[in-house]
């Protein structure tokens, strides 16, 4: 069965963040979807991956464009199968099902934002209700500090 990770960011945008995520993913040689709920910032997103340092390259793509050859695919409401991890970002739901189908499961979200936390913390009240492992990180000076794991 998969685990959730929960990632507060406070010290980094999501724009600075989920780059760091996905290469520790890669290196674990999984397939990755990072799910959203508004095109816009999934655009947004994926001029991130592609306008990185040259050195830094990850192969990627917006749903709808040869998705199956994806290594990294940005997209809502994409099913999670055949990824290996799931990263959800904006609010974007995963249901426990989804994670325990994953090696790997992360939801990213804004802690400078009332309603991204409040959101969060209904997933995490929602998820570990229904036994799912779960991890809790914040960053602190640029690192990942975990702070709370259940099940």
């Amino acid at each position: 069965m998969g685990a959730v990770y929960f990632y507060h960011l406070t010290d980094s945008p999501l724009e600075d963040a989920l780059p760091q995520i996905l290469d520790r993913a890669r290196a674990q040689g999984w397939r990755v979807l990072v799910r959203g709920r508004r095109p816009a910032l999934l655009d947004r997103l994926d001029k991130v991956l592609w306008n990185g340092p040259e050195d830094s390259f990850r192969a990627h793509g917006l749903a709808g464009s040869q998705d199956a050859d994806q290594p990294i695919l940005l997209g809502a409401d994409i099913p999670s199968d055949g990824f290996d991890c799931v990263i959800s970002v904006d609010g974007a739901d995963l249901t426990p099902a989804e994670i325990a189908g994953a090696q790997r499961a992360c939801i990213m979200f804004d802690g400078h934002d009332g309603e991204a936390l409040q959101h969060a913390r209904g997933q995490w009240k929602s998820l570990t209700g229904a036994a799912v492992a779960a991890q809790y990180w914040a960053q602190d000076d640029g690192r990942w500090i975990k702070k709370a794991e259940a099940g």
